[in-house]
């Protein structure tokens, strides 16, 4: 018998690309959270479908943004 059926995997679309956004600014939290989980945490680049170079400006503004409270840091998972 025949295995499964695998389906060809369809690439995931670069959201920045999409929304033609070139520089990543810490003060826009609302693209910013787009990229963070619930729990606050970075959401990994085979998730997001960022580059390489846009997963760590990415993760550079969102740790300037926490630093400045705009956005959460993870939960700590205690308690």
């Amino acid at each position: 018998m025949p295995g499964p059926v695998r389906r060809p995997l369809k690439r995931k679309v670069n959201p920045l690309y999409a929304k033609r956004i070139k520089e990543i600014d810490w003060k826009d939290t609302t693209l910013l959270r787009t990229f963070i989980s619930d729990r606050g945490k970075i959401r990994a680049r085979r998730v997001t479908g960022l580059t390489p170079q846009q997963q760590r400006r990415v993760a550079t503004a969102i740790k300037n943004a926490r630093e400045m409270a705009l956005l959460p840091y993870p939960n700590a998972g205690r308690g």
